[in-house]
C-alpha cells in the first residue's frame, strides 16, 4: 500500500505542477508615464550656379550697334519658410560700379547682370540690388535665371574675356 500510495502522491503532484504551468499568469500592476520628444529646426540655404556664357561678341559688325545678351543661373535651397535674399557681387574686375571681364592683359570687355527678362534691374549685391525671391515654399532648390548684357559698340581686343561674381544667399 505504500507504494501505491507514493504514486497516488507522486501523481497528484505532477498534476499540480503541470496544471500550473499552464494556468493563466497572475495579473501585474501597470504604471504609465509620458515621454516627451523634441527637435529644433534651423533656418539653413545652400547656393550653386550654372555659369552666364555670353558667347562670341563681334565688336565691328554683329555687336556694333546691338547688345549681346546671355543668361546664366542661381540655384537657392532654403528651410521651409526661409524669406532669403540674393546678391551677386561686382566681379573679380569691377571698376568703382561697373562690371568688366578681362582677358588677362589689362583689356576689358563690360558687362552687367539683371534680375529681370527686360535687363532694367541690375542685379546686385546690397539694398535695393539684392533679388529677394520670396519666402520658400518648401526645401526644394528653385532656380533663379540671371540676365546678362555685353553692351554694344565696345572697343576691346580680340580674345577670350572672363571674370568670377560671388552669389550670395542671405537669411
Amino acid at each position: 500500500m505504500r507504494a501505491n500510495t507514493f504514486l497516488g502522491l507522486a501523481a497528484a503532484v505532477s498534476g499540480v505542477a503541470i496544471a500550473a504551468a499552464f494556468s493563466a499568469p497572475v495579473s501585474a500592476a501597470t504604471a504609465t508615464a509620458n515621454l516627451g520628444v523634441s527637435a529644433t529646426v534651423t533656418n539653413n540655404c545652400t547656393i550653386s550656379t550654372a555659369a552666364l556664357a555670353f558667347g562670341s561678341y563681334d565688336p565691328v559688325v554683329a555687336h556694333a550697334s546691338t547688345n549681346l545678351d546671355g543668361t546664366g543661373t542661381v540655384t537657392v535651397a532654403c528651410t521651409k519658410g526661409v524669406a532669403p535674399t540674393v546678391g551677386l557681387g561686382l566681379g573679380s574686375n569691377a571698376s568703382g560700379g561697373t562690371r568688366r571681364m578681362t582677358d588677362g592683359s589689362s583689356n576689358y570687355l563690360t558687362y552687367e547682370m539683371y534680375s529681370d527678362a527686360g535687363r532694367t534691374t541690375v542685379w546686385g549685391d546690397s539694398g535695393g540690388a539684392l533679388y529677394a525671391p520670396g519666402a520658400a515654399p518648401s526645401k526644394t532648390a528653385r532656380n533663379f535665371t540671371v540676365y546678362g548684357r555685353v553692351p554694344s559698340n565696345q572697343d576691346v581686343a580680340a580674345g577670350s574675356y572672363s571674370d568670377t561674381v560671388v552669389a550670395t544667399v542671405n537669411f
